[in-house]
């Protein structure tokens, strides 16, 4: 499938129905139908070829996400572009995945004018929403193009090319397919809620986890509910005056809405489906919003394997007689049916129930490899199984737990200490609302456990009273030896915390004595 394929199937259940909403403007699937017929047809005058890369660089506004269907109308595939990226990290992403053409929203032309000389690639630019001395506007660039149907035929079954992200060095470029879109879109839709009509509110950046979520919202007819700006407050007010039934959000933002002082008095009774995922969540801040939000629903996937990799529905989460099912919150949930998932050790030999190695999937979800980078692809497919990074393992009733990334376990004292384990130990803690576990050099057990913890608003953290409770949990061996407490934590563009960047800081701090 094409991503055009999800608006059309969607237009065809009510083209004059809203499908893009943001403050008080709407575009019906028919007006997103109609600009995609206008924007393929501007790329394909403009010679931006079949199978060539158009990138798009905006904050979550209807426009810019309507374009990305254009593009697919033109055979194109589309490059999301993380507007939190510094310049050069973008620059890089444009020019190692040979962007053609750049789709960029005005709050963002100085980093693109700043971009643009070493781009010799980049032939069409494109403002969406103003007419700058380098750039027509979108209205200026679309004029006297038609808007009846066009559709040029792709190369190949390439639709999708975002870098991977975060502290993971390098972005890479990875290429998903139609027919992975597809699968996640299917997986989506047979393992969650979906009654009527779903209105799905976009908090999250639409280059992200939100976007892709889009997909099966249109192919119910559904209304995009777009969030221009990341507001606790104002999400809250969409829910109630959009009447929301699914959404999603990260769980350092969740921490926040639980704490929020307008979520007692917000109408939450649309809702359906509340998924969370992109980092590992606080089991008892999850029980706190099963109380709170209503039915929340975890995925677990990567760039590479999109969303769906397993998944933990809003009813897994109560055992049969309606109580919550603590044993398994701190899971991923159960593989997808059309997913294979195992757990390898470094010899390439799959794993028995309950141990402990590297979580390995394959399927049609997995991505078609890296983008011009053949060792990646091979590194990340070694055994016939696309390798996560993840350490993890399956219980007896197929339940998947994420223990920690490879990168990121800790070896103290001939000990392994798996770093999720001791931030769900701290988050349990009534005073902390976020934290990082590292590990550190340390002369006497070759690494130290170290945690840096964010206090809950209004909260002091007391050092040894903390200690003392995590040891109490998970035993002295995994017990921070030591523990920072910091105002905030750093984070990464998309909100996760960053560990290379508390590891740096605490190794600075040392440095200074």
């Amino acid at each position: 499938m094409r991503l055009t394929h999800y608006l059309d199937k969607g237009a065809s259940l009510g083209a004059e129905r809203p499908c893009l909403v943001a403050d008080d403007s709407a575009l019906s699937y028919a007006q997103v139908q109609r600009l995609t017929y206008r924007v393929a047809r501007g790329l394909v005058r403009d010679g931006v070829g079949a199978g060539e890369r158009v990138a798009i660089l905006s904050s979550n506004d209807p426009v810019a996400f309507a374009c990305v269907f254009g593009i697919s109308r033109a055979g194109n595939v589309w490059c999301p572009i993380n507007p939190r990226n510094e310049v050069a990290e973008n620059r890089f992403v444009l020019a190692a995945f040979d962007c053609r053409a750049l789709l960029f929203h005005s709050d963002y032309a100085e980093m693109v004018c700043a971009m643009l000389p070493e781009l010799p690639a980049l032939t069409v630019v494109v403002c969406l929403d103003a007419q700058l001395p380098f750039a027509p506007s979108l209205a200026q660039w679309l004029d006297g193009l038609a808007d009846t149907f066009y559709e040029r035929e792709p190369l190949d079954d390439l639709v999708m090319l975002p870098g991977t992200g975060g502290t993971t060095g390098v972005p890479k470029g990875v290429m998903l397919s139609g027919r992975n879109l597809e699968t996640m879109t299917a997986l989506t839709l047979m393992g969650y809620p979906f009654d009527g009509r779903p209105v799905y509110l976009a908090f999250a950046p639409l280059t992200h986890a939100a976007g892709v979520l889009c997909l099966p919202i249109m192919t119910l007819g559904g209304r995009i509910v777009v969030m221009r700006h990341a507001d606790v407050g104002a999400f809250l007010a969409e829910i109630e005056r959009e009447r929301v039934t699914h959404t999603f959000l990260p769980p350092t933002v969740i921490y926040m809405l639980l704490d929020h002082p307008r979520l007692a008095s917000t109408d939450l009774s649309s809702l359906q489906c509340f998924w969370y995922g992109a980092a590992p969540i606080s089991v008892e801040r999850l029980v706190e919003a099963l109380g709170k939000l209503g039915p929340m629903a975890q995925l677990f996937g990567q760039t590479e394997a999109p969303m769906m990799v397993s998944t933990l529905a809003p009813k897994d989460h109560y055992r049969a007689d309606g109580s919550i099912a603590t044993e398994r919150l701190s899971s991923a949930g159960r593989p997808t049916p059309l997913v294979e998932v195992g757990v390898m050790n470094d010899a390439g030999q799959l794993l028995a129930t309950g141990e402990r190695g590297e979580i390995v999937v394959r399927g049609s979800l997995v991505m078609q490899g890296y983008y011009n980078n053949p060792a990646a692809t091979e590194a990340a497919s070694a055994f016939g199984w696309h390798h996560t990074g993840d350490i993890g393992y399956l219980d007896a009733d197929n339940f998947l737990f994420i223990v920690d990334r490879a990168k990121d376990m800790i070896i103290t004292g001939g000990f392994n200490v798996y770093s999720i384990e001791v931030e769900q130990a701290l988050l349990a803690h009534a005073d902390v609302r976020d934290c990082a576990v590292i590990g550190l050099p340390d002369a006497k057990w070759g690494e130290r456990v170290v945690a840096v913890v964010q206090p809950r608003a209004g909260k002091q953290v007391d050092v040894a009273e903390l200690m003392a409770f995590v040891k109490q949990r998970i035993g002295s061996v995994k017990t921070p030896k030591q523990i920072e407490v910091w105002p905030d934590l750093p984070r990464s563009k998309v909100g996760k915390v960053s560990k290379p960047d508390v590891k740096q800081r605490l190794r600075d701090d040392t440095a200074a004595g």
